[in-house]
């Protein structure tokens, strides 16, 4: 999918805005090999690079093996399918979402993915998946599972040990309700949403009022804010994030809590500030 920046741009923007870390995402491939060596050949920026696999058709799906080889080499997050989702592929012909980021070239149709069996049940192999993200203590990410999904497949996580839940972007696609989040959030997850559907671009969708009442919903407590950015037509995403914390001073949050939604509940997530084992 075409962008505005490249790897390398988004880790130098990052390191000069001071950020902690960055994690990339990439629909289509594990971005965890380019964000290991971009840290290593830039040490001195002092940004930790991250990044995981998308469980899309190019990378098999539903595929134990790729989150196996995933976690072996570092990798923080698992989103499950994003593009290839049964309730993307659904919500797009519907029509209900009127445009969404296309790949530069044609690529083949996606295969529709789906969490749950023709029984209404968590695949085995989505337990699989569930167990190795469980054993490596890493993120599990809805992905654009349909929020009827995503209750199932989360219940199924907590219940084998996934401590680190995500929702992405819950009204976009993905359909969650207020009560859906109420749900999610009592199930642990936290609420993930895209500051550029709010931020002025090409990508807007809703109105920062719209994403006051969000976190109102979920909590401060369970409420991320990821960029999502550096899309044609959208800010890049150090100067998303710059009109984001604006817009929240502007509605009254205060620091502490806008410090939580942008970086603290993601350091969290990724150990950021976990100490060294310890020698007993």
């Amino acid at each position: 999918m075409p962008r505005i920046l490249d790897h390398h741009e988004a880790m130098l923007d990052a390191a000069s805005a001071k950020f902690r870390a960055l994690v990339y995402k990439d629909h289509f491939y594990l971005g965890t090999s380019h964000a290991v060596m971009l840290e290593k050949l830039f040490p001195d920026n002092g940004l930790k690079l991250f990044s995981g696999v998308a469980l899309n058709n190019a990378s098999g799906g539903f595929n134990p093996h790729a989150v196996d080889h995933c976690i072996k080499i570092g990798g923080k997050i698992v989103w499950l399918p994003t593009l290839s989702a049964a309730n993307h592929i659904a919500v797009l012909a519907s029509g209900a979402v009127k445009t969404f980021p296309k790949t530069a070239g044609k690529m083949l149709d996606a295969l529709p993915l789906t969490a749950l069996d023709v029984s209404g049940n968590v695949t085995d192999a989505v337990k699989q998946i569930l167990d190795l993200i469980a054993e490596g203590d890493i993120v599990l990410a809805g992905g654009h599972l349909h929020a009827s999904e995503l209750h199932l497949v989360f219940e199924e996580a907590r219940a084998r040990g996934v401590r680190k839940m995500i929702v992405n972007h819950p009204t976009y696609i993905v359909g969650c309700t207020d009560a859906d989040i109420r749900q999610l959030v009592s199930l642990g997850a936290y609420m993930e949403h895209s500051i550029c559907m709010f931020v002025e671009g090409r990508s807007k969708k809703y109105e920062m009022s719209d994403l006051a009442h969000l976190i109102e919903v979920a909590g401060v407590e369970r409420t991320l804010l990821c960029s999502d950015l550096g899309l044609l037509g959208s800010p890049r995403p150090v100067d998303g994030y710059r009109e984001i914390v604006g817009g929240l001073l502007d509605l009254q949050f205060g620091e502490t809590d806008i410090r939580s939604m942008v970086g603290g509940h993601a350091a969290t997530l990724l150990n950021l500030d976990a100490g060294p084992p310890s020698a007993a």
